[in-house]
């Protein structure tokens, strides 16, 4: 197998090249190890690089009810969900074949016939039913979403009975942790599961990558490929040098720097536009930042336009909110503080920080205005928005001390960070409301910053009631004023991703949800 030794032996001399430049970040990780070599003559393989698949994107495994690990199993075609999103972010069937909406919490889905587990197992009412069960038990925010009262089964007939009503409840079992998975296979101790998907993992190993191989009987057609090396490579640099050698097929995730390299033949890239957006939440607890005049002073240092078309490279644009243009309750529908370092040092004086002893830094009471800025270095964009931050805040005379650590997470549950910056897919179920009950409520389980809002809390009863989809757009962007009025977050630009797609590649597409990476139709000739 000619693939397989390049792999082996081409991998060493690029890693060795890479931390001779010094291109190595703190920040990075080296990538998996080669492949075991299991594969059979004449197999078809296929080599994935990947910067997502790690535990600091709680992706530790492929496991839906572990964490994001949903996005995993989606992504590498191992779990299928019961709806799925076009490219207009539309719920429409995928393992069921309809729906019907009963009444206000009620809801009867018809399954597809004809669809089996890699473990041979039919996919059934029952077994969709086992699997919610779980889900619903052991993961707190899809209890949440979905607010599950029973469940029954008959047949392929499924219904749903809901606590309260849940308006969006078909567009929550389109989220990555709704992948059916088949709970009589169970989940192993690696956090491999038994899914619908074209591909099963035989392989999973946390922060290195996975192997998959096609699943013979899938429902939707032969897959292309036999098996799948996908890879996770933090460093972008390393990425690219390996998509040029050869020695990838395909990549998500490589520096903006890098895309120009791949924009002619053999290779071609897939881009759209999505929802990720890049923003900076303020933690409340820290005594400076419960002053609105110094978040709003924050607000109007951050150089969106500056940040996009530089450090970007253009593969985003400048974010209002957290929805971009192209969604009818979007940045069109909304305002918020316009970059204005001039301003945004008056806020500060106003709110008595000057800069008394001429250091270029603004202090009050003999203490300089000093603030930690959390975020991590798996996406790319990140280092690149602490970098632009700390020049800008600079200017109005704030002190940012950034920390691009991958255990970001533990510094949130310590508290020690006062502006964290994070990637988060704001729509991934096509419908407003995610993106405020999982960061924005008190009960929300990622308000890192304790932030709380009595309107914003009344809005989202009204919105939890709301069927009519104008009527749910139009809370929305009322909802998002009232974050952007309180500067309790500050949104920097949405994501325009790109998938490059080495010589011969076809069926490696990009989707404004950012799922469905790898699917049957992916093929290399």
């Amino acid at each position: 197998m000619k693939r397989r030794n390049l792999w082996k032996t081409v991998r060493v001399p690029l890693l060795a090249a890479a931390m001779a430049a010094g291109i190595l970040s703190g920040c990075g990780k080296d990538p998996a190890p080669a492949p075991d070599g299991k594969e059979a003559e004449g197999e078809k393989v296929f080599y994935y690089g990947d910067t997502t698949f790690n535990a600091e994107n709680d992706e530790s495994d492929v496991n839906p009810h572990n964490g994001y690990s949903g996005w995993a199993c989606i992504r590498y075609g191992i779990g299928e969900t019961l709806f799925k999103y076009s490219d207009a972010m539309e719920a429409e069937p995928w393992l069921a074949t309809e729906y019907t909406n009963v009444d206000e919490t009620t809801w009867e889905i018809t399954l597809r016939d004809g669809v089996t587990f890699t473990s041979g197992r039919a996919l059934d009412a029952q077994a969709v039913r086992e699997c919610l069960d779980h889900l619903t038990e052991v993961h707190e925010r899809a209890a949440g979403d979905l607010k599950i009262q029973e469940i029954t089964a008959d047949g392929q007939k499924l219904t749903i009975r809901t606590e309260v009503p849940v308006p969006a409840l078909i567009n929550y079992l389109a989220e990555p942790y709704g992948c059916i998975i088949d709970m009589e296979a169970g989940i192993t101790d690696d956090g491999n599961v038994t899914g619908t998907g074209p591909y099963r993992a035989t392989v999973v190993e946390t922060d290195k990558g996975l192997t998959l191989v096609k699943n013979e009987n899938y429902w939707g057609g032969m897959p292309h490929l036999d098996r799948i090396y996908v890879q996770t490579i933090s460093d972008g640099d390393t990425m690219t040098m390996a998509m040029q050698s050869g020695e990838l097929d395909g990549a998500y995730g490589l520096p903006y720097a890098s895309l120009p390299l791949f924009e002619s033949a053999p290779y071609t890239i897939s881009s759209c536009e999505t929802s990720r957006s890049f923003f900076g939440a303020m933690n409340y607890e820290t005594e400076a930042l419960q002053d609105a005049n110094v978040r709003r002073a924050i607000a109007g240092a951050i150089d969106k336009e500056g940040f996009t078309r530089v450090l970007m490279n253009g593969n985003g644009s400048p974010a209002v909110g957290p929805f971009p243009a192209s969604f009818a309750y979007g940045d069109d529908t909304v305002t918020a503080q316009l970059f204005d370092p001039e301003a945004s040092r008056a806020l500060l004086a106003e709110a008595g920080w000057t800069d008394t002893d001429g250091d270029g830094y603004v202090d009050r009471n003999g203490q300089k205005l000093t603030l930690r800025w959390l975020t991590y270095p798996s996406r790319q964009e990140l280092p690149l928005l602490a970098e632009s931050a700390q020049a800008t805040m600079k200017e109005i005379g704030i002190d940012l001390q950034v920390n691009c650590t991958a255990n970001h997470l533990d510094f949130i549950d310590s508290g020690d960070w006062d502006i964290y910056a994070s990637a988060f897919v704001t729509a991934p179920t096509g419908d407003p409301e995610f993106f405020f009950t999982t960061h924005c409520l008190d009960a929300s389980s990622k308000n890192r910053g304790n932030y709380h809002s009595d309107e914003l809390e009344a809005l989202e009863e009204q919105m939890n009631r709301t069927f009519d989809a104008e009527e749910r757009a139009e809370l929305a962007t009322r909802m998002t004023q009232v974050l952007l009025n309180d500067n309790s977050f500050v949104f920097a630009s949405h994501l325009r991703m790109s998938i490059v797609s080495g010589e011969g590649v076809t069926g490696l597409v990009a989707h404004p949800c950012d799922y469905y990476e790898i699917t049957a139709d992916l093929d290399k000739n």
